[in-house]
């Protein structure tokens, strides 16, 4: 498991970042405060507080995806 914070700013951001993260075939979790919501979900990340940076739980371990998310880095 590896955890890094991310900031989703515009909704291109989450477009980009579940067309990402769709592609892996592990669970990918987003926790802002007390919920946690399927990273692959659009609907699931439109409920949580984007105004704040989000924690990312990957449950695998795949140096890719984090490549490829480092634009969403906070």
């Amino acid at each position: 498991m590896k955890e890094m914070m991310i900031k989703l700013a515009t909704i291109q951001d989450i477009k980009d970042f579940t067309s990402i993260v769709e592609k892996y075939p592990f669970n990918i979790d987003l926790v802002s405060g007390r919920y946690v919501v399927d990273a692959k979900s659009l609907m699931g990340i439109f409920s949580l507080n984007l105004l704040e940076p989000i924690k990312l739980v990957a449950h695998g371990d795949d140096p890719e995806l984090f490549k490829q998310l480092e634009k969403f880095k906070a």
